[in-house]
């Protein structure tokens, strides 16, 4: 179905004033300093995550608005901003009774519950460092990421301590202290080496005075895979909450009378910025489901709950359009008047499917765990292309560069000439470091230019598309996949000798991981191998992560230096050019 390569905009089509109307004017006025006075600041100076998206409204006329809005399986949960306080503030004493204090690092392992979020707020309180886990990520990627962070504090359930770390514990070094939430309502039954996170919260009081925290002390740490090596921690700070105002404000045009979800699961840096900090910046009421995706569930969401602005993943939306539209034709959507998409590139067809069948275009966007916020949108104002990612926000400068990989870079001018994406350093929300891994993070610099290692393209109006990106990270339902880490967990089979990981483009969400495998020379190929493979790196890896595609090869494309050529992969399984083989290791 041929379709125009143009959504215009209308007055009508605006059901209130967009944030971002003028788009050419507020840009030059535009200045971060400016942004980061329309917060409040800590009384007395400094600046806190916390302070901003909780107590100041809790203070204000908001303190009676709902913050949080849980729907559970059986039943809602809400959170005045008074009450988010008053919890928050309780998990806070609870962090300084146990002697964790500022720079301490707290990880949180629990799906979308009302722990998780008032863990992450009250550690901020307290000035501890927070890094949210992903509640399907199995034994193996945990592991890795506690140690890395040197976690102190774990927030869990009894169900995921149990089946994946107990047997690890011993394996944890720096993990002190392990806090069980109950569920259900109920407490969490005692477990040894553990806390009951509920009896803590009982027992801790409802005053706790902030601590200090300056605009560059560090408040986040995000997990990034790369395509070999240890998943990355991408450090962000408190100042990145005036990113985290901005974007709101802009790229999900937010305003204070709004009903907003986001999809995302907080273990991904989505649902930190846009599920926990941005709204609640804005003082908007925030929807959290708690259960995995279901198409009923959700546009019974977006009816009942009156949702008017909607974050979302690009595989949420192919999975609504795969289970058609007949079923969102049976709910009405009266007050929805933005939807957003983020996580991989969004297709022109998901573009149209929701001005056709929802009644809204779907405006896709850019950014990155290591920009830690909205970098490059479609707001409400903008005409769209579908396709497109949108123009740079205010304050954000953006370009296309050619990269020769040995330190230099060369701005492209021309349009539609692809190249790297590089931002100009600056925005409050960069990322400051890779932990403990100061030469990695020097690499994506050159000068004042931040190297997204994203291939991009920006054409005569402005608007950038995104072309593909430079490395092998895998990018399936909006997880960020490293092809090392599951090679890793497939080599610690007895059978395998090697073992290479590549993305496979999938109709539904994105990518899927697809595993080749050479056997030692004692095994033989075998179905029966074939699926206790495909079983075991579930089971170290969790779901998310497992390759839903395994084949037993004879031997796997490597470099001179042993490096397995996952392009050389990709582009055999595709059909692809398979491009310069100079530096195969059978080359010559």
């Amino acid at each position: 179905m041929s379709r125009p390569n143009l959504i215009s905009k209308l007055p009508e089509d605006l059901r209130v004033t967009p944030n971002l109307a003028d788009y050419a004017e507020q840009r030059f006025a535009f200045s971060w300093k400016a942004a980061q006075a329309e917060l409040a600041g800590l009384p007395g100076g400094g600046l806190n995550m916390a302070y901003e998206a909780v107590e100041r409204h809790a203070k204000n006329g908001f303190r009676d608005r709902v913050a949080f809005r849980f729907l559970g399986t059986e039943r809602a949960r809400e959170f005045t901003y008074l009450e988010l306080s008053k919890q928050t503030n309780r998990f806070a004493n609870v962090l300084k009774k146990l002697g964790v204090g500022k720079g301490d690092k707290l990880f949180v392992l629990t799906g979308r519950i009302p722990a998780l979020y008032i863990s992450v707020l009250g550690a901020f309180k307290n000035g501890t460092v927070v890094s949210p886990l992903f509640s399907a990520f199995g034994p193996e990627p945990l592991m890795t990421r506690l140690n890395l962070g040197e976690a102190k504090v774990l927030v869990t359930t009894e169900q995921q301590y149990r089946r994946k770390l107990e047997k690890i514990r011993a394996q944890l070094p720096h993990l002190e202290h392990v806090l069980l939430v109950g569920e259900a309502d109920k407490p969490a039954p005692e477990v040894p080496g553990t806390k009951s996170y509920d009896a803590l919260m009982a027992e801790a009081s409802e005053a706790f005075e902030i601590v200090p925290t300056q605009p560059e002390d560090m408040a986040l740490l995000h997990f990034t895979s790369g395509t070999t090596g240890t998943p990355k921690g991408a450090v962000h700070v408190h100042g990145a909450v005036v990113t985290h105002w901005v974007t709101g404000k802009y790229a999900l045009d937010l305003h204070p009378n709004d009903i907003f979800w986001c999809t995302a699961d907080p273990g991904w840096v989505t649902g930190t910025s846009y599920g926990i900090l941005s709204p609640l910046l804005h003082g908007v009421t925030s929807i959290i489901d708690e259960a995995d995706f279901d198409a009923e569930r959700w546009y019974r969401i977006l009816q009942d709950q009156q949702v008017t602005v909607w974050y979302t993943a690009p595989t949420a939306i192919r999975m609504l359009m795969k289970a058609g539209a007949a079923i969102a034709k049976k709910y009405t959507f009266p007050k929805l008047r933005f939807i957003a998409s983020v996580g991989e590139p969004l297709n022109p067809e998901a573009v149209w499917w929701g001005k056709e069948v929802l009644g809204l275009p779907i405006h896709d966007n850019w950014w990155q765990t290591e920009t830690g916020g909205i970098m490059i949108a479609n707001t409400p104002a903008f005409d769209i292309k579908p396709g497109s990612m949108g123009r740079p926000l205010p304050g954000i400068e953006a370009c296309i560069v050619e990269n020769d990989g040995r330190g230099r870079v060369k701005i492209i001018d021309e349009v539609d000439k692809e190249g790297e994406l590089a931002l100009k350093a600056g925005w409050p929300s960069m990322m400051r470091a890779y932990l403990n891994n100061e030469e990695k993070y020097k690499r994506c610099f050159v000068g004042d230019l931040y190297l997204t290692g994203d291939l991009a393209k920006r054409d005569k109006d402005g608007y950038f598309w995104f072309v593909g990106r430079s490395d092998d990270v895998i990018k399936s339902a909006g997880h960020l996949i490293g092809p090392f880490e599951v090679e890793s967990a497939l080599m610690e089979h007895p059978a395998v000798a090697e073992a290479g990981v590549i993305g496979k483009p999938d109709s539904t969400v994105g990518e899927i991981v697809k595993a080749f495998v050479s056997l030692k020379s004692d095994y033989k190929p075998s179905e029966e191998l074939r699926l206790e493979l495909l079983g075991h790196v579930r089971k170290k890896m969790g779901a998310a992560i497992a390759p839903k595609e395994l084949e037993i090869v004879p031997s796997l494309p490597r470099t001179r230096s042993g490096k397995i050529m996952r392009r050389l992969l990709k582009a055999r399984e595709l059909g692809l050019p398979e491009g310069d083989l100079s530096m195969l290791e059978n080359s010559a």
